[in-house]
C-alpha cells in the first residue's frame, strides 16, 4: 500500500500525538552521523553504538573522510559493535556513493536513501 503526501502527514501527526516524548536513542549531530549510528546499531544496542560513535566522529567527520578511511582503522574503531568487518565495508561503501552521486551529502528521499549502501 502506498500512500500519498497529505496521508503520510496525516500519519506523521497521528505518530507525534501518540508518542510526545519520542526520541532517538543514538547520539548524532549531523544527518551523515545517524547514518552511520544506525548502520552499527543492527545486532547492537544503541548504549554500545553510543559508547563507540564519540572517537569514530571525533577523528572522522564527514563522508569524504569515510570514504577515503583505511578498512583496517574502521574495523578496530567499531569492533565493539559487532559484525565489524561488514558494517565497515558498508560504511565505506555508503560514505563513497554519498560523495560520488550526492555531492557528499546525505540525501532526503526514500527512493534515494534506498540506493546507499546499508548492513541493515
Amino acid at each position: 500500500m502506498k500512500l500519498n503526501k497529505q496521508e503520510i502527514i496525516e500519519l506523521v501527526e497521528d505518530l507525534k500525538l501518540a508518542y510526545p516524548d519520542a526520541t532517538c536513542s543514538l547520539d548524532f549531530s549531523t544527518p551523515f552521523e545517524l547514518v552511520v549510528a544506525v548502520m552499527l546499531s543492527a545486532q547492537c544496542t544503541d548504549e554500545r553504538v553510543n559508547k563507540t560513535t564519540p572517537a569514530l566522529f571525533s577523528k572522522y567527520k564527514t563522508p569524504a573522510d569515510f570514504a577515503t578511511i583505511n578498512l583496517n582503522e574502521l574495523e578496530r574503531l567499531i569492533h565493539p559493535c559487532g559484525f565489524y568487518k561488514n558494517k565497515a565495508k558498508n560504511i565505506k561503501a555508503c560514505a563513497t556513493k554519498i560523495v560520488e552521486d550526492f555531492n557528499g551529502l546525505v540525501p532526503k528521499t526514500m527512493e534515494e536513501l534506498l540506493t546507499l549502501p546499508r548492513y541493515w
